[in-house]
């Protein structure tokens, strides 16, 4: 003779088979999660991102942890060529200003020559001295080239800065030459130098925002697609 609670479990166990729990509500079907073809193109696009920071985060645990005194000297540099990359643009921006708003030709052709002669150099070899230092520091600190929004950026806006010099700045300076030798002989040469306005101004501006996420931080890190999940 059966019990009451093994009579009981036995009308629980045929009312869920039934679909009802045991006070007598149907029970809701568990739905499963579906993922559509965009949120396979999203991981798929996401995928590459974390392939990016699994490499370099990879590149930073095989490289040997800076000590500090590199770390310092190799924080000196990196400040020092990038406060030096500051003060030649503010060079070339004085000396596009003394040609351009100058009466006197002399004064126009020495400030054309001085920039056609000894802007690109030096501000190349400080962009470069920059961003070596700026990789040092990333491959031998806590920081990483890709783990953080704010050095990714800062990353990117020297590497284009530095195209920037080679391929835009660089190749015209041979004409702004001649052009200050001609209007320091007195000849009217005809040549559009109001795009020389240009390099420092955009080179300014990307090294004042550069300066400011260096101190900032801001955005945190960048998270992969299984911690987004």
């Amino acid at each position: 003779m059966q019990t009451y609670r093994e009579a009981c479990g036995a009308s629980s166990a045929v009312e869920r088979e039934l679909g009802y729990d045991g006070w007598g509500r149907r029970l809701r079907p568990i739905r499963t999660r579906t993922y559509s073809r965009s949120r396979g193109a999203a991981d798929s696009r996401s995928a590459k991102i974390d392939d990016l920071v699994a490499m370099t985060t990879t590149i930073n645990r095989k490289i040997i942890p800076m000590g500090s005194r590199t770390r310092k000297a190799v924080l000196v540099v990196h400040i020092v060529s990038v406060g030096a990359w500051i003060g030649i643009d503010v060079m070339v921006g004085v000396l596009v200003l003394a040609g351009w708003f100058s009466d006197d030709p002399g004064i126009q052709g020495l400030a054309y020559q001085a920039l056609g002669t000894f802007a690109v150099v030096p501000m190349l070899t400080a962009a470069v001295a920059g961003l070596a230092s700026g990789i040092l520091l990333g491959f031998g600190t806590r920081f990483g080239l890709l783990r953080y929004w704010w050095v990714a950026v800062k990353l990117a806006m020297n590497v284009v800065l530095c195209v920037l010099i080679l391929v835009a700045l660089r190749p015209g300076m041979a004409d702004v030459v001649e052009y200050g030798r001609s209007l320091a002989a007195g000849a009217e040469p005809q040549l559009d130098v109001s795009t020389l306005f240009f390099p420092p101004a955009v080179s300014l501006t990307a090294l004042t925002v550069a300066t400011v996420l260096a101190v900032a931080k801001p955005w945190g890190r960048i998270r992969s697609a299984d911690a987004r999940k």
